[in-house]
């Protein structure tokens, strides 16, 4: 890796503990820069902007959501079990001792409607999500909706897991989406 590379990366992970835990608007780019260990000149250098560097921490989290979410699915060989597998990532999720929500709806809210670049970001990540979660319904044998339907439930259980402090909110989802599921193969 060179020192570049490295220091981007010093920056993004730097950036994406402390909009995690705090927000984005809360963190000013001197604290920014000392989290990273660089000088902020270095760090403009890097990154031409913090609009830059949130986009940055965003496409990394696609990046953390997309493999966690395939990783449990692959231990799985139904389309079933592979959909109902996305409960299962979000109960361990939301059992980390850093949880603070989702970072796409977290950002959106903050800053979605005067940082395009947020909105475009958090908009294209739940867009792919409720492709996948749809792809994965039709090859269970379902009609799309009930993908759209189970992609909500995931949605549901993320905001309702950190504003509630409630862990519990993945497996009454799972419980939910095992219904639709059910509902949806008697059809």
């Amino acid at each position: 890796m060179t020192s570049t590379e490295t220091g981007r990366a010093d920056v993004v992970n730097a950036a994406d503990e402390l909009f995690y835990a705090r927000g984005i608007q809360a963190v000013g780019m001197d604290e920014l820069r000392t989290k990273a260990g660089i000088s902020l000149k270095r760090m403009y250098s890097l990154f031409p902007s913090k609009t830059a560097i949130v986009a940055e921490v965003l496409r990394g989290r696609t990046g953390q959501w997309n493999d966690g979410i395939r990783a449990e699915a692959a231990v799985h060989d139904s389309p079933r079990e592979k959909l109902l597998s996305i409960f299962d990532f979000l109960d361990h999720w939301f059992r980390e001792d850093n949880f603070h929500g989702c970072a796409f709806i977290n950002s959106f809210g903050e800053l979605g409607g005067t940082m395009p670049e947020v909105a475009d970001a958090a908009q294209q990540h739940k867009k792919n999500f409720i492709e996948y979660v749809t792809e994965l319904a039709v090859e269970a044998g379902c009609a799309p909706t009930v993908g759209q339907q189970i992609a909500l439930l995931a949605e549901g259980a993320q905001t309702t897991a950190a504003i509630s402090e409630s862990p519990e909110s993945a497996a009454v989802a799972k419980e939910a989406a095992k219904v639709l599921l059910d509902a949806s193969a008697r059809r």
